[in-house]
């Protein structure tokens, strides 16, 4: 599967140090070169840090299949503190 190989390689090269893929697609509506498509997909929740994720978007646009794959950021205002500095040593 492309997903565990892309979660694979950014793991690896330290961009991100968890990453989690759902097992089960989820049903995607969105507009496509004027056109609304209807897929299936499968989604990446990607653990990094600030400061790694310009590399990592890099990566992913170079890794994935689509022409403009889906990357969000989603700020965490908190956490366990032995999760963050396990984070902050992973990436």
């Amino acid at each position: 599967m492309k997903l565990v190989k892309i979660a694979s390689a950014v793991v690896a090269s330290r961009l991100a140090a968890c990453v989690n893929i759902s097992s089960a697609p989820v049903q995607s509506s969105y507009r496509w070169k004027g056109r609304v498509e209807v897929t299936k997909e499968f989604l990446l929740i990607i653990k990094t840090t600030a400061s790694r994720l310009k590399q990592l978007e890099k990566s992913i646009k170079a890794l994935h299949s689509y022409d403009v794959p889906e990357f969000l950021v989603i700020k965490v205002q908190s956490g366990s503190a032995e999760y963050l500095a396990w984070l902050a040593a992973n990436t």
